[in-house]
């Protein structure tokens, strides 16, 4: 297990609306830490892998996803109320 991994948490509630925060690399132009930030619903949390049903966008730019994220790419994640 690695330190980013024993930060997250041990159980995530199956409906739960979160923000999950992934480290994408360091981008090669100006040699910075990218991150990428996807925000729905925990269908399944194992700790090795989150399955999230991504919101869909509000302005209906984009439709709701399925996503699995590897939680060594999670840097972190938040719980958030609702949308209105």
């Amino acid at each position: 297990m690695t330190a980013r991994q024993s930060r997250l948490p041990r159980r995530i509630p199956v409906g739960a609306r979160v923000v999950v925060r992934t480290a994408e690399g360091v981008d090669p132009d100006d040699g910075r830490m990218k991150y990428r930030d996807f925000i729905g619903h925990v269908h399944h949390w194992d700790g090795n892998e989150l399955d999230l049903l991504r919101d869909p966008a509000a302005n209906g730019s984009r439709a709701a996803q399925r996503l699995w994220i590897e939680a060594g790419r999670i840097v972190r994640i938040k719980a958030i109320p609702e949308r209105r």
